[in-house]
This record gives structure tokens, C-alpha cells and sequence, in this order.
């Protein structure tokens, strides 16, 4: 399934896109996509509803993060043999832990706002894995049965607030709009090998990564496994997993987000996002 949240900014409404690509009500059968409708028995129970028999959404409309109620963004980064080697970072021995704000979430296709002071805006496309059941202390070889689906993050960053003002990576990525997510939460039993995606992100039309998931320094299953030994992953948690060559920050010489950029960014079978960037205010 492909899972959605419609509408205006606070105002989103439950969804799904069936086969046609048609954008179906679901705010009948659930008040909104929250934790507790990511639980097997409550996917489930989705699966089961005839999408012709929901109500078609007319028009186009805003989308939203595909999940709300999201309690914590817990990145990775260096996961990617090629950008841990533009970057001239040595290949992690364990998988490099950060968090964005929550308050960086925004729809799949909203405005990029780069901050005040904004100097070395970047982009980094990501496969995102959303938990589904409360991981602690799982083994790799069950990680991936905690997972309800997978979204696209693009892992949008400050580097001079990141690496440049002292301290954790997290002030860097952690701007409001910094986190767009979606356009859909796509389940689990859609990505059979989340090991074997391709992503692709276009800045104004230029094509500036083109990689897959099958470089990743750990994979989805490994990366689920270790966090859960370090915090309790709980339903609705969100794990952009790392991105790969052709951030802006790798170039030579480096190419940083300016207003008037747009951002293009897809994986294979989860869909496309759209952003425009402007300055704040």
C-alpha cells in the first residue's frame, strides 16, 4: 500500500493511492495515519478495504508527511561508500548516529526555507524506514519485521552550521523544512529488497546523485538492529538511512542551495518529491 496524508498545512486528511495513481479518502475508517495504524493487525485491516469503494480525492492536492505523530528522527550518516569518499571521511567501523529536530519535518513537495545566516545549504536524498513495532535489542536477523514501509527524506543540511559552528551535527539539520518526507509511506511487503533502490536527486534540472541502496555501508537490516541497542525504536519513528555521492558539499569545487533552486529527488517505488528553496523571509 501507498500511504498518504492530504490537504492543507494542520489540516491533513488520511489516504491512499491505488494502482490507477488515483488518490482515495481513507478519513471514513481512520481519523489519521498515527503510530497505532502502523501496526500489523492495523495494515492489515487497510489491505482489506476495496480502494474503488473510497471516496476519490478530486483535483490536485497539498500533500503532507505521510505519517503524523512521528516521535523521533534518528539519521544515519557516512552509509554510503561513495559519499563517505567525496567527503575524505574514513569508512565507518559502526554507523554514525544523529538526530533532526521534528520541528525540520514538512511535506514531500513544500518550500525548502534556508535559515538566517544560510551559507552551505545541501541536499541529500535518503531511503527513509519507518518502524512499525517497538524495536529493543533485536537481532539483524528480525530487524526488518519492525519496519511497517519505507518513505524517501531528503536529509536537507546546513554544513557551516554543521560542521563549522562547533558541537553536534544536529544543529546543521535540524532547520524548519529541513526534513521533507513522502510523498507516501509504501509498505513493507511492496519493498522486498529495500537493499536494492535506486535514488536519484536533480538540483535545477542538473541530475547531482544517482545511486542505489546496494552500496550502503549497512544495510537496513543492520542499521534497525544496532540503534535498537542503543534506544527503543517505537512505532512511527523515522530512520533516513544515509545518502549517496553527489552532495554538494563533495564537489569540486562545492555547490551549495541558493533561492530559486529546486530540488527533484526519487527512489525506486516510492515516488517523487518536488521542493522550490527560498530565503527566510
Amino acid at each position: 500500500m501507498k500511504l498518504l496524508r492530504y490537504g492543507p498545512k494542520g489540516q491533513e486528511k488520511p489516504g491512499l493511492l491505488d494502482k490507477a495513481g488515483t488518490c482515495r479518502d481513507l478519513s471514513a475508517e481512520i481519523p489519521d495515519f498515527t503510530p497505532d495504524q502502523l501496526s500489523p493487525a492495523a495494515l492489515d485491516r487497510l489491505r482489506k478495504l476495496d480502494p474503488a469503494r473510497l471516496p476519490a480525492v478530486a483535483g490536485t492536492t497539498r500533500l503532507g508527511v505521510p505519517l503524523t505523530g512521528i516521535g523521533k528522527l534518528v539519521c544515519i550518516g557516512l552509509n554510503y561508500h561513495d559519499h563517505a569518499n567525496e567527503t575524505g571521511n574514513p569508512i565507518p567501523k559502526e554507523p554514525v548516529v544523529f538526530m533532526k529536530a521534528i520541528s525540520s519535518l514538512t511535506g514531500p513537495n513544500d518550500d525548502v526555507i534556508l535559515p538566517k545566516a544560510a551559507a552551505k545549504g545541501d541536499w541529500e536524498c535518503e531511503l527513509g524506514i519507518v518502524i512499525g513495532t517497538t524495536a529493543q535489542y533485536v537481532a539483524e536477523r528480525d530487524a526488518l519485521k519492525h519496519v511497517a514501509g519505507y518513505c524517501i527524506v531528503n536529509d536537507v543540511s546546513e554544513r557551516a552550521f554543521q560542521m563549522e559552528r562547533g558541537g553536534q551535527w544536529t544543529k546543521g539539520k535540524s532547520c524548519d523544512t529541513f526534513a521533507p518526507v513522502g510523498p507516501w509511506l509504501v509498505t513493507a511487503d511492496e519493498i522486498p529488497d529495500p537493499q536494492a533502490l535506486d535514488l536519484v536527486c536533480e538540483v535545477s534540472g542538473q541530475v547531482m546523485q544517482k545511486g542505489s541502496t546496494r552500496n550502503m555501508i549497512f544495510s537496513c537490516a543492520q542499521i534497525v538492529s544496532y540503534l535498537s541497542q542503543f534506544m527503543t525504536l517505537a512505532p512511527g519513528d523515522v530512520i533516513p538511512t544515509g545518502t549517496p555521492a553527489g552532495v554538494g558539499l563533495g564537489m569540486k569545487p562545492p555547490r551549495f542551495l541558493k533561492p530559486g533552486d529546486t530540488m527533484r529527488l526519487t527512489v525506486s517505488g516510492l515516488g517523487e518529491q518536488r521542493q522550490r528553496v527560498l530565503a527566510y523571509g
